[in-house]
C-alpha cells in the first residue's frame, strides 16, 4: 500500500477498508495523518467553529447486574449504597442545570432488574410535564436491550414508547468495542455487539438521533478497533434519508483506577497522547458519513484534546455539570462554561455553544458559573 494513494482516497470521502485504515494508523507520520483529517474536518464542518454543550449527567439508579469490569459506579441489588433517584432530587438538579445554562439531561443508570419500560416512560413524562424545555438524552443501547428483555418487548416498541414519553435522543453508551470477544472480557452482562448495533438501527428508523462511542486502550487489538469503526459506518449507511443517525462519534480511553479489569487482569490504560490523536484522526478518515468527531477532554485532558482540534475533531462535547461514572474510574478533568471556551480559544478556534442536535445556542442571559466541587 502507498500512503499517498490512501490519503487521496480519504480526501475523496471514499471508504477505507480495515486493512487500509490499519496501515495508515501504523505507518502514516502523525503530521500527515492529522493534516488529512483536518482537511476533511474543514470540508465537513466549514464554519470552522468548535462546538460545545452544557448538560448534566444524572443517574437514574446505580443498581446494575451487568458487572462491567471497568465500572466502579454500580452497586449490586440490595447493596446499602444502592439508590433509585427520586423526583424531588430531579427537580433540584434540573433547576440547578437551568441556572448553570444547561438545556439537557443525560439520563443513564444501571441494568436494574426491576425497572422496566413503564418506570422509564413515566419518569420521562413527569420530567417533561414539569420541565418541558429540558431535552432528554437518555439511556443507551444496552439499557434499551435490558428493558426489552425483562419486559418481553421488541427494541422498536421500547424506543417508540420512550420517544413518545419524551426521549429526544439516544446516547452511544455501552459500545466499548463492538466485538464479542472483547465484550465477554469487559462487559459480559451487557448486550452483544450485534444487538447494540440493532438497537441503534431501530432508533434511526424511528428518526431518533444518536451518537456512537468507542472505549479503547484495554484488552482490544488494533484490528478490533477498526472492526468497530466499520460496523459503526455500516449502521450509519442504513439510516433513512433525512434522519441524522449517528450525529457524532466519540472515542475515549479506558480509565483504570481501582477497576476490576486492572485489579484482576492487570490491564492498564497505556494509551499515549500520540495514540489518542491518531485515533481521532483515523476516526475522521474512517467515518466520512459521520459529521462530528468529539475529543474526549474528560479522559485525556485539556492539552491533548486541544491538539485533536487540529487532527480532525470539531467538537469538545459537554462541560458535564455532573458526571459520576467515568469519574469513578479516575477521570479527573473538569470544565466550567468559561474555562471550556477559554480552552477552545487557546487552541486557536472560536467556541460555539450547541444543543444535542448540533444546533447553535446563545449563552443564556444571567447564566451562573458552576462551582466545581465533585
Amino acid at each position: 500500500m502507498q500512503l499517498e494513494q490512501l490519503y487521496q482516497k480519504a480526501l475523496n470521502f471514499e471508504y477505507l477498508t480495515k486493512e487500509e485504515g490499519m496501515f495508515l494508523f501504523e505507518n502514516a507520520p502523525l503530521a500527515e495523518l492529522s493534516y488529512v483529517a483536518d482537511t476533511l474536518r474543514k470540508k465537513q464542518v466549514p464554519h470552522g467553529k468548535v462546538t460545545w454543550q452544557i448538560d448534566r449527567n444524572l443517574n437514574t439508579t446505580n443498581v446494575c447486574i451487568a458487572n462491567c469490569k471497568f465500572c466502579n459506579f454500580y452497586r449490586i441489588p440490595g447493596h446499602p449504597e444502592s439508590y433509585i433517584t427520586d423526583m424531588d432530587t430531579y427537580r433540584v438538579k434540573i433547576k440547578e442545570t437551568i441556572a448553570w445554562g444547561g438545556d439537557q439531561l443525560l439520563l443513564q443508570g444501571g441494568h436494574h432488574p426491576e425497572l422496566g419500560l413503564d418506570f422509564y416512560a413515566n419518569l420521562f413524562k413527569q420530567i417533561k410535564a414539569e420541565f418541558p424545555d429540558i431535552k432528554l438524552h437518555t439511556l443507551g443501547p444496552p439499557e434499551i436491550a435490558h428493558i426489552a428483555k425483562i419486559g418481553g418487548h421488541t427494541h422498536t416498541h421500547v424506543l417508540k414508547t420512550l420517544k413518545e414519553a419524551g426521549m429526544n435522543s439516544l446516547p452511544g453508551a455501552g459500545a466499548e468495542i463492538l466485538v464479542d470477544r472483547v465484550r465477554k472480557l469487559v462487559s459480559n452482562g451487557k448486550c452483544g455487539a450485534q444487538e447494540w448495533l440493532d438497537v441503534m438501527a431501530a432508533a434511526h428508523q424511528l428518526d431518533i438521533t444518536s451518537s456512537a462511542t468507542m472505549m479503547f486502550g484495554h484488552v482490544e487489538t488494533l484490528e478490533e478497533r477498526f472492526i468497530h469503526l466499520i460496523k459503526i459506518r455500516e449502521v450509519q449507511d442504513m439510516k433513512p434519508e433525512g434522519a441524522n443517525g449517528f450525529l457524532a462519534f466519540i472515542p475515549w480511553t479506558f480509565q483504570d483506577v481501582d477497576t476490576l479489569l486492572t485489579k484482576i487482569r492487570g490491564v492498564h490504560n497505556l494509551t499515549t497522547t500520540e495514540e489518542y490523536i491518531r485515533m481521532i484522526a483515523i476516526s475522521r478518515i474512517m467515518l466520512p458519513n459521520i459529521k462530528n468527531i468529539q475529543a474526549s477532554w474528560l479522559t485525556v485532558g485539556k492539552a491533548t484534546a486541544q491538539v485533536c482540534l487540529e487532527a480532525g475533531a470539531n467538537d469538545f462535547g459537554s462541560i458535564m455539570l455532573e458526571e459520576n461514572v467515568v469519574s469513578a474510574a479516575g477521570a479527573p478533568h473538569r470544565f466550567t462554561y468559561k474555562s471550556i471556551q477559554e480552552a477552545i480559544k487557546e487552541a486557536g478556534f472560536e467556541p460555539q455553544l450547541r444543543n444535542q442536535h448540533y444546533e447553535w445556542r446563545e449563552l443564556p442571559e444571567g447564566i451562573q458559573e458552576q462551582v466545581i466541587d465533585y
